[in-house]
């Protein structure tokens, strides 16, 4: 590797410790709006990521590429805007109602439920590492809910529509940027009536709770868009087998929050649910690492799914 080579890959190491780091502080950031509640937040967030989506699009002059889009695409665009908007609005619910170690635990979740999607969807083929890691976590699935004494219902809905959402963009024939203004663009109507009908009501909190209030409501736009360039940034330096195992750097930020900040429950056996899933992780990440020094460098940048 040339001087040249190490200084870009520390710059997009940077950058990716940037974006998780940022994703890992989401749980302070949302915590802070209150007393907006959490389909509040969500609209608020649509509408001001799309306003800054389009203007980096026109910034980049790509403005243009979402004319023209075909049927189908529309429909793959909808329904990964249906996908992610369940993800915002149920991690935004779990930090607004206390379940911040619950949320992490469901990006922890995610890569192994991506793995079995891959199975499912594209037919990838699961190899042995994959599966014992599988097994691992439902198992570690089934301790939590026997501790919670119900299924971790936020989690697995995190699990499982980022997972989805992540099946959709792999189909998607368009660049991570313009997909998700797209994706903006269908949610956005959802979102503004949304608000309109809080504002008619009375019950809306933009204009009645100061304008601190109504600024960090306008910066949940910011806040998204920016640990997304930063990504898009490392993707473009450094190889995806290590973006993946900075990607675990969220979940343990969150779980961090929620335990040593908010002091959430952490009794014994939910502990046990956790180490099961870190084994499970430790198990995938080896293999997948093992698996990329034995293939060909490749360096993706336009396919790199951004969205969070």
């Amino acid at each position: 590797m040339t001087a040249v080579d190490r200084s870009t890959n520390n710059v997009g190491v940077l950058c990716g410790i940037g974006a998780y780091l940022a994703w890992g502080m989401f749980p302070a950031f949302f915590g802070l709006l209150a007393p907006a509640g959490a389909v509040e937040i969500l609209a608020h967030r649509v509408l001001w990521t799309l306003l800054l989506m389009l203007l980096l699009l026109a910034v980049l002059g790509k403005l243009g590429t979402l004319r023209g889009l075909g049927l189908r695409t529309w429909a793959l665009v909808a329904a990964a805007s249906a996908a992610i908007a369940v993800n915002w609005g149920t991690y935004i619910y779990g930090v607004t109602s206390g379940r911040v170690v619950e949320t992490a635990l469901g990006y922890f979740i995610n890569p192994l439920v991506s793995v079995l999607f891959g199975v499912l969807f594209f037919r990838e083929r699961l190899y042995r590492a994959q599966i014992a890691a599988l097994l691992l976590a439902t198992v570690a699935v089934v301790v939590i809910t026997v501790d919670y004494g119900r299924p971790p219902i936020i989690a697995l809905t995190l699990a499982l529509s980022f997972a989805l959402y992540g099946v959709i963009k792999k189909i998607v024939p368009l660049d991570p940027r313009t997909s998700l203004t797209g994706e903006g663009v269908v949610a956005v109507p959802f979102a503004l009536g949304y608000l309109l009908f809080l504002t008619a009501t009375g019950t809306g909190t933009f204009l009645t709770e100061g304008p601190g209030h109504a600024f960090l409501l306008v910066s949940a736009g910011l806040v998204t868009a920016v640990p997304l360039l930063l990504f898009g940034a490392a993707a473009q330096r450094v190889p995806l087998a290590t973006l993946g195992m900075l990607q675990y750097l969220t979940p343990s930020l969150q779980m961090a929050w929620g335990v040593l900040v908010l002091h959430e429950a952490m009794p014994a056996s939910r502990w046990i649910g956790f180490s099961l899933i870190w084994v499970a992780l430790v198990i995938y990440s080896a293999d997948a690492l093992r698996r990329a020094h034995r293939a060909p460098r490749r360096v993706l940048v336009d396919d790199v799914d951004v969205d969070r």
